[in-house]
């Protein structure tokens, strides 16, 4: 269906009762079909390139991840143990989608429904997970739909307390596991393998990117990743900016990769970073680390490393504007990364700007492995294929 998840959203703020019905099917169905899909990966029209994520020793440990997880298990009571708990192989994993609490209900416990101790537990439990960017990025993108709350006067659809917990597996040194956070603006798909994480898919938006009043004025997100991208394609020479451009023109959204597209295939576009300058090669490579830095700092090295191993295979690609207050997309994909921004047209700012039109204050950006290793299930393949004697 070509209706972006946006646009439906945007449908709901026309009216509560028929319109929002109508969005909740759309979504439910498109979960559905998603689901009824075989997972493969996001890959090119020639199909999954195999051996890019093989186990391995990274000599970063996991221990502090898995002690914050196990604490914080322990700390749900039954009923959300149950709800919040599922096995490795569950397709809970896959069900996340980037709309408000009204449209969809969350499996998992909510940081709004959880005790003190449990928020606090759950926070450790991010915080040995993510960066300390990552996380202070995690807290701003919360504390917009508190803005969005504010805005739009309605308790029903925003609350920065309606992120959900679930866990894949139990935590464990040495077999299978992992962590979801799911919501309107932020969702984590975060997968532990021995001393191996994958981190993926990221979802990460905000609306507004900027909060001009309310509890939370000042607060801003996904800023530096916008701005480093507009100051990475201007500083491209003529010939490779030429090549980056897809088109100038950008009425609508944008973004490919977000949710219900597991299996996407998307062919490289764009500039190739092998014709970049070293100056260019650079910029590229402070501009990814912004996304993967979000994660555990050990982490993030041993991703870095396997994303320059790529990087002259690695396309960037752009559409829209490059002045000072423009709006635009970009696309960063190789092998083993997919990164994309996009500004998009309003859905609870459209009191604040044209509904026609994208804006600087809705950003959604997406974080993706390709090659069929999102949620870690390359690497989750090849550990079942050796526990069950090459028979899984």
């Amino acid at each position: 269906m070509a209706v972006g998840l946006a646009s439906l959203a945007s449908q709901q703020q026309q009216g509560p009762s028929v319109q929002t019905l109508a969005v909740k099917k759309v979504v439910r169905d498109r979960l559905t079909a998603s689901l009824s899909e075989p997972f493969v990966g996001v890959r090119t029209s020639a199909g999954i390139t195999e051996g890019l994520f093989p186990i391995r020793a990274t000599g970063v440990s996991t221990e502090p991840i898995r002690k914050a997880a196990a604490a914080f298990i322990a700390a749900l009571t039954a009923d959300q143990a149950r709800r919040t708990i599922f096995d490795i192989e569950d397709p809970e994993w896959r069900t996340w989608v980037n709309v408000d609490n009204g449209i969809y209900v969350r499996q998992g416990t909510s940081l709004k429904e959880m005790t003190a101790p449990q928020r606090r537990l759950a926070r450790t439990l991010l915080g040995e997970s993510l960066s300390a960017r990552g996380l202070a990025m995690s807290d701003a993108i919360m504390k917009t739909d508190q803005s969005l709350r504010e805005i739009n006067n309605d308790i029903f659809s925003y609350d920065e307390g309606w992120y959900f917990f679930t866990m894949m597996g139990l935590p464990s040194a040495t077999r299978p596991w992992g962590w979801q956070i799911d919501g309107h603006h932020l969702v984590i798909n975060y997968f532990v393998l021995g001393d191996q994480v994958v981190m993926t898919p990221t979802f990460m938006g905000a609306e507004p990117a900027r909060a001009m009043s309310g509890k939370y004025k000042g607060n801003d997100v996904l800023q530096q990743e916008q701005d480093l991208g507009l100051s990475l394609m201007r500083s491209l020479g003529p010939v490779v900016r030429t090549g980056a451009l897809l088109t100038a023109d950008k009425p609508g959204n944008t973004i490919k990769a977000e949710a219900f597209q597991d299996n996407l295939v998307l062919d490289f576009a764009g500039a190739k970073a092998s014709s970049f300058s070293p100056e260019e090669k650079s910029r590229l490579i402070e501009l990814i680390g912004l996304y993967v830095g979000n994660m555990r700092e050990g982490h993030a090295k041993v991703r870095m490393t396997e994303v320059v191993a790529h990087l002259d295979d690695t396309r960037f690609a752009w559409v829209g504007s490059t002045t000072d207050d423009g709006v635009f997309y970009y696309r960063i994909h190789s092998p083993v990364i997919l990164i994309e921004f996009d500004h998009q047209r309003p859905v609870g700012t459209t009191t604040l700007h044209p509904a026609d039109r994208p804006t600087r204050d809705h950003i959604h950006t997406i974080v993706r492995t390709p090659n069929g290793n999102d949620y870690g299930k390359d690497l989750l393949r090849q550990h079942l294929l050796a526990e069950h004697g090459g028979k899984y």
